[in-house]
C-alpha cells in the first residue's frame, strides 16, 4: 500500500509525542540568524501535516508546504487554510519562482531511495533558492537505521491507536523496510486495521555532501542532531547546512 495514506489521519497523534516543532523551529531560526539576510519566503519539502510548516507560518514566514501525499496535505490545509499547499513529487517539484530558504525535516529524504535522485532533489532545491540561501535538513543516519531500526520489531498500544512495527535491514542494498499494522478506534468505537510499508535508504555523510556539491552547494556543514557538534559514530539523527 501507498505510505502516508490512512496512516496520514493518525500520524500527529503518534509523531507529534516524540517530535517539538518549536524546538525544530528554534534551531532553523538560529541557521537563518547566520545568513546574510532573514529569509522571508521559505519553501518546506515534504512538509507532512504541515505542523512545522505552522509554527514558522506563525512566527512571520511566508510558507511554501510542499509533499506527495494527498492525505498528509489535507489535514495540513485544515491546520493553515491561508498556507499555499503543493501536492508534487520533490524529486520533480516545480515552483514558479525562487525562495529565501528550503527545509526537508523528520529524514524525509531517507525515502529517497537512489544516490541519483538524491542528487536530483539536491539539483532542484539549488535551482529554487535565492544566492546565498540556507538548505536545512536531517535524515535518519546508517547507524540508526542498521542498528537501532534494522530488523527489530516495535509496538505501541495507546488509548485508540495500536500499531505493530517490523523492519528488515538490507546491509547489501543499505536499505531498511518498515512493514506497518495499524488498528485505529474509530467513532463508532469499532478498530479498522490497515497496513503500511516504508521504506528508507541509509547515506553515508561523504554520499550526502558529494550529492551537495554537484548540485552546486559551497558551504556544507554536518551536525549531531540539532545541536552545534560534529557527528558522532552512534549519532542517530544528522543535521546538514548547505547554502
Amino acid at each position: 500500500m501507498d505510505a502516508y495514506s490512512d496512516f496520514a489521519y493518525i500520524y500527529d497523534a503518534l509523531i507529534c509525542e516524540d517530535i517539538n516543532y518549536d524546538e525544530m523551529a528554534d534551531y532553523i531560526e538560529g541557521v537563518f540568524g547566520d545568513m546574510p539576510r532573514k529569509p522571508e519566503l521559505v519553501l518546506d519539502l515534504a512538509c507532512g501535516t504541515g505542523s512545522l510548516t505552522s509554527v514558522l507560518a506563525r512566527r512571520g514566514y511566508d510558507m511554501i508546504g510542499l509533499d506527495i501525499s494527498a492525505d498528509m496535505l489535507s489535514v495540513a490545509k485544515e491546520k493553515e487554510p491561508d498556507i499555499l499547499y503543493i501536492c508534487q513529487d520533490m524529486r520533480a517539484f516545480e515552483l514558479y519562482g525562487t525562495v529565501d530558504a528550503a527545509l526537508c525535516m523528520t529524514d524525509s529524504l531517507n525515502y529517497v531511495t537512489s544516490q541519483k535522485e538524491l542528487e536530483r532533489v539536491f539539483s532542484l532545491v539549488k535551482n529554487y533558492l535565492n544566492p546565498d540561501s540556507p538548505f536545512i535538513f536531517d535524515m535518519n543516519s546508517a547507524y540508526k537505521l542498521e542498528k537501532v531500526l534494522g530488523n527489530n520489531t516495535f509496538a505501541y498500544d495507546g488509548e485508540d491507536i495500536f500499531y505493530v512495527w517490523e523492519n528488515h535491514w538490507d546491509n547489501q542494498k543499505r536499505i531498511c523496510d518498515f512493514f506497518m499494522t495499524f488498528f485505529s478506534k474509530g467513532e463508532d468505537g469499532l478498530y479498522r486495521r490497515f497496513d503500511e510499508t516504508h521504506t528508507q535508504r541509509a547515506y553515508s555523510c561523504e554520499e550526502v555532501e558529494n550529492a551537495l556539491r554537484l548540485a552546486g552547494f559551497k558551504h556544507i556543514t554536518a551536525y549531531d542532531g540539532y545541536t552545534c557538534a560534529p557527528p558522532q559514530a552512534c549519532t542517530q539523527r544528522l543535521v546538514y547546512v548547505a547554502y
